[in-house]
């Protein structure tokens, strides 16, 4: 039936109405599908042990890939495909928007998505409440720098793994920036000078600093005594021109020039060992070197100013124990190592 006593822009007005309201209920629907989907599995966890809510999570944290990173998920292409294709046609909706060169979220998807991944937290606190507080389950997702794992998170992580024997940990290392809610991330580290951001930040400990050279560079270009003497060596870049350094209590920036450049810290301590210039390093990672004698600082009455080593998490209303136990047994270790709870010293064994 058509309505001809309304004028055109009125009937445009009506359908736009229209297919707000339709688009409204699909979204209602999902939400309704995600509820009966992920909530139900409570009722009967005895009985079927909550496999549903870890077969949806899954598929909640495969689409939180969008889509063209499913591998990330350690699943396979396959069983991801599989997943989709049962719940698009279970919902009526398409989620991914699929091409030759790919596949992204549709809206229905980002939806889901983020509908999903907020009760499957919220199951995973439920669940951490009933369980006795030293059995942790479960998959914990963990991102931190590479230049740090063999000092410090290899073996917290792999103490945290000892002692929760039934919790599955996925550490993924990488010195660039990475997205937590983007990558799916429970936690991340973040060690320097933590920038403004949405996360939620715990500082765990400090990050003590040196500039160093090998004794076979000093020995040819001699060590600098001043800033400005500083100014005309060879220095090894970590992918910024301004440095900060103390002169007295107060910090200033300084330019320092090189022909090297790394974004790896271990890559330009190998470079300062081989007497390839000055490089600025950690000394948690440096203090072996320093020792031994292989490295030695330079520009002591100029130190580093402290920076610090963060566990950072999206915000939740339901932070994950598995994340606060992880926070924990950093923050332990950090205490516990002398050359990494404070600044080196010459006289250090």
């Amino acid at each position: 039936m058509t309505w001809t006593g309304l004028p055109p822009a009125c009937c445009s007005l009506c359908a736009d109405a229209k297919r707000l309201h339709l688009r409204r209920q699909r979204l209602r629907m999902i939400q309704d599908v995600v509820c009966a989907k992920l909530l139900h599995p409570i009722l009967r966890f005895g009985a079927r042990g909550g496999r549903d809510h870890r077969q949806v999570g899954a598929l909640a944290r495969d689409l939180h890939c969008d889509g063209s990173n499913a591998a990330s998920a350690a699943e396979t292409a396959s069983l991801v495909s599989r997943r989709l294709a049962r719940l698009e046609e279970e919902l009526g909706i398409q989620l991914l928007a699929r091409t030759t060169r790919g596949a992204t979220l549709t809206e229905a998807g980002g939806a889901f998505r983020d509908y999903a991944m907020g009760v499957c937290a919220g199951l995973d606190a439920v669940r951490e409440a009933i369980l006795p507080e030293e059995d942790l389950q479960g998959l914990l997702r963990i991102t931190a720098p590479l230049s740090f794992v063999p000092t410090i998170f290899a073996p917290v992580i792999a103490d945290m793994a000892v002692q929760h024997p039934r919790l599955q940990i996925h550490a993924s290392y990488s010195d660039h920036y990475v997205d937590l809610v983007g990558g799916g991330f429970d936690c991340g580290i973040r060690v320097g000078y933590l920038e403004d951001s949405n996360l939620i930040a715990k500082r765990v400990g400090p990050i003590y600093g040196s500039l160093v050279a090998s004794p076979a560079y000093v020995a040819a270009h001699g060590a600098p005594e001043t800033l400005e003497e500083f100014l005309d060596h060879e220095v090894l870049m970590h992918g910024t021109e301004a440095w900060q350094l103390m002169d007295g209590d107060k910090a200033v920036m300084v330019r320092p020039q090189g022909r090297l450049k790394a974004d790896n810290i271990i890559a330009l301590m190998t470079a300062a060992i081989a007497g390839l210039g000055i490089a600025r390093l950690p000394d948690g990672i440096a203090h072996e070197h320093l020792a031994s004698g292989a490295l030695i600082r330079v520009l002591p009455q100029h130190p580093l100013p402290i920076a610090g080593m963060f566990v950072v998490r999206p915000h939740s209303p339901h932070p994950a124990r598995k994340v606060r136990v992880f926070t924990e047994m950093l923050q332990n270790f950090l205490g516990s190592c002398p050359f990494i709870s404070k600044p080196y010293s010459d006289d250090q064994p």
